[in-house]
């Protein structure tokens, strides 16, 4: 093996490359992306339709029946689900995992181009659309004002709206909550049936005094004039005094037969932001933006909004770069740790400060080369990722050990010079160090072969560990006898120079590892003198550990604390908003008073969620504060809420969510739910 004498040889060029190395590595670290999971892309589709006035069984018959079985001859399809509401149909096509999904969407739009005649005549044409992780909102925020409301509702739609949806990586702003203007005609029934006016009449005579029509052009000297006769009504004044009608030759006018009031659109959802009336707005971002990125520049955002605008208050109530943020940094931590706890061992059973520092730089280098490669194989920094340096932190050692060992025997037993030792011992142990490596490397060989959301999860995960194993791997072959030729002397135990504290560490630390030789030692004669009952205690444990394994639980990925606790109120269909808004104040107080944790509260009464929901429900959403700040987690807060809503709402239906992993399961799987159950008939 050559590897090793070169590197000894050639010292300066081996640290160069070392560094050319390091310096990649580290300046890809500043320009990675920061995730909570790799890149998924469902394969799947929505099919959006409206037929305005229809009722869920009409929708049911004549749109979503004919668009599923328009749908269902595309190749590639697995699965049809559909949701048939009020004037809405809303169509979602699962395909098999590895499809195309632009070309799948281009293939659903041309049949549904083809057969469109199927369809009702006035129904709007179906919208397809990519199901995209990406499209769930990253960051709600809450908007609170004491202005009215609607001008709050003009003030964020005109202004505020904008200036989040020009940020880098936002796709669409969504306002919910608003309070849109309407000006409102309220004909007096009495006065209409007196005057014997026919309702045609009155809407066809608002409609001709509201236009805005154009009158031609004419030429004046060298230029063409534009004419144009403007006659929209300018206030609620020239809407009364509009004439619809004669009568024994008098004008009748709107405001004579009707009460004229300048308001805001029928509510169909109330939202408060911290118990004050306000408004929401959710942010989505583009397929290709970073997650953490684009809710920073949201936050930053919203500093300068509170700033330019302080007569409202703008607060983040659910933010995913948050919770990413501190996914990432446990997992970091857990790196740093890891490879700390390792240099400790090694300096416990080596005694030497620089046979650890030789050995323990497989790990910094060996990781932050890996960088390099997530830079420029185009991943993110994410949960596997990180889990694959986690994993392989303390197997980067393994093979510097067995050189530097290979090298001291060298030295000690053979007396070789240290060039000589460090270039023999290395090529000596270099071929089975190889092997171990590779026989390592081919366990997540078999994760290439793994389909679905699952494979793309663990490729990162296998690509990250190979590569630091290899890395490692290369530091042990030129790195660790380079250093050793010219760092280690033959004491192996320089720790016994220098302090008196230092001498007793030494001393103490030698003291345990003979103990622990000499225990081993002993333990290893029981076994050979009862060979037979070592076999038969081997095989108990063996099968005993089998027969746990029926009662360890399964998980797709494992529980975690989100921060954010969700109570939702479900009344009886068709209730009114004010009566369902009037429960909701009532639960809101409780959870209040009972949750001093909380960050933020968006309570919203309506349909609650992004998606159609039911008009009888009211939800309360709590931000908690980091869980490292607080006493109670949020499952914890969850059943404790639960306790103290059961039976005190009168009407309501109270559940009570303690996110658990669901925005997980949201990227993975498109749905929120841990369980589901179909009933199908």
């Amino acid at each position: 093996m050559k590897l090793p004498a070169f590197s000894v040889q050639r010292p300066i060029f081996t640290t160069m490359v070392c560094l050319i190395v390091v310096i990649l590595g580290a300046v890809s670290l500043t320009r990675i992306q920061i995730d909570l999971l790799p890149d998924i892309e469902l394969p799947t589709l929505s099919i959006r339709t409206e037929y305005e006035g229809a009722s869920p069984e009409v929708m049911e018959r004549l749109v979503t029946s004919v668009i599923e079985e328009i749908v269902a001859t595309v190749p590639g399809v697995e699965e049809i689900t559909s949701v048939s509401s009020q004037g809405n149909s809303s169509v979602r096509v699962s395909f098999v995992w590895g499809t195309d999904i632009d070309t799948a969407a281009l293939e659903v739009q041309a049949k549904l181009e083809d057969e469109i005649g199927e369809l009702p005549e006035d129904v709007v044409r179906p919208r397809v659309s990519k199901f995209d992780i990406a499209s769930f909102p990253v960051v709600i925020l809450g908007i609170a004002s004491k202005l009215d409301p609607v001008e709050l509702t003009e003030l964020i739609d005109e202004q505020i709206r904008y200036r989040f949806a020009r940020l880098p990586g936002v796709a669409q702003v969504d306002l919910f909550g608003g309070y849109n203007r309407e000006v409102r005609i309220e004909l007096d029934p009495n006065r209409i049936k007196a005057l014997g006016l026919p309702l045609d009449l009155i809407l066809q005579s608002i409609r001709d005094a509201n236009l805005d029509l154009p009158a031609g052009q004419i030429e004046q000297g060298r230029y063409e004039v534009t004419l144009r006769a403007p006659a929209e009504f300018r206030d609620l004044d020239q809407m009364r005094t509009t004439v619809v009608a004669m009568r024994d030759g008098a004008p009748v006018t709107l405001g004579q037969i009707a009460d004229i009031r300048d308001t805001y659109e029928k509510l169909t959802r109330i939202v408060r932001v911290n118990g004050e009336l306000g408004l929401r707005l959710g942010i989505r971002k583009q397929a290709s933006a970073n997650t953490v990125e684009v809710a920073k520049a949201v936050l930053e955002e919203v500093e300068r909004v509170n700033r330019d605008f302080p007569q409202i208050e703008v607060v983040a109530v659910i933010n995913q770069g948050s919770f990413i943020e501190r996914s990432i940094a446990n997992v970091a931590n857990s790196v740093i740790y890891g490879g700390a706890l390792a240099v400790l061992v090694l300096l416990f059973f080596l005694r030497s400060f620089r046979s650890t520092i030789v050995i323990s730089l497989s790990i910094p280098i060996s990781i932050i080369a890996t960088f390099a490669l997530i830079y420029f194989g185009g991943l993110t920094l994410n949960l596997m990722t990180l889990g694959g340096l986690a994993l392989g932190v303390g197997m980067m050692v393994d093979s510097s050990i067995v050189v530097l060992e290979n090298i001291y025997r060298r030295r000690n037993e053979e007396n070789e010079p240290p060039a000589t030792a460090a270039v023999r011992g290395t090529a000596e142990v270099g071929p089975a160090i190889v092997a171990s490596t590779l026989t390592t490397l081919v366990i997540f060989l078999a994760l290439v072969f793994v389909r679905g959301a699952s494979g793309i999860l663990f490729k990162e995960l296998a690509c990250v560990i190979v590569f630091s194993l290899v890395c490692s791997l290369l530091v042990a072959l030129t790195i660790v006898p380079m250093l050793a030729a010219r760092l280690l002397s033959s004491n192996r135990m320089p720790l016994s120079r220098g302090p008196a504290w230092f001498k007793k560490l030494h001393s103490t630390a030698g003291n345990a590892f003979s103990r622990l030789d000499s225990a081993y030692r002993d333990l290893l004669q029981k076994v050979l003198q009862h060979r037979w009952s070592t076999v038969l205690i081997s095989a108990a444990l063996l099968g005993g550990s089998f027969l746990l394994v029926p009662l360890i639980g399964t998980e797709f990925l494992p529980p975690s604390d989100e921060g954010e606790v969700r109570v939702t109120g479900e009344m009886e269909i068709g209730t009114r908003l004010g009566i369902v808004d009037a429960q909701t104040r009532l639960m809101e107080e409780i959870i209040y008073a009972a949750v001093p944790e909380r960050r933020a509260a968006v309570a919203t009464v309506g349909s609650t969620g992004w998606r159609p929901g039911s008009a009888s429900e009211g939800e309360v959403r709590l931000s908690l504060i980091p869980a490292t700040r607080r006493d109670r987690s949020n499952t914890e807060i969850a059943e404790n809420l639960r306790k103290r809503l059961e039976g005190r709402i009168p009407g309501m239906i109270i559940r009570t969510r303690a996110p658990q992993g669901q925005f997980i399961l949201q990227r993975l799987l498109g749905g929120e739910q841990s369980l589901i159950i179909e009933v199908r008939g």
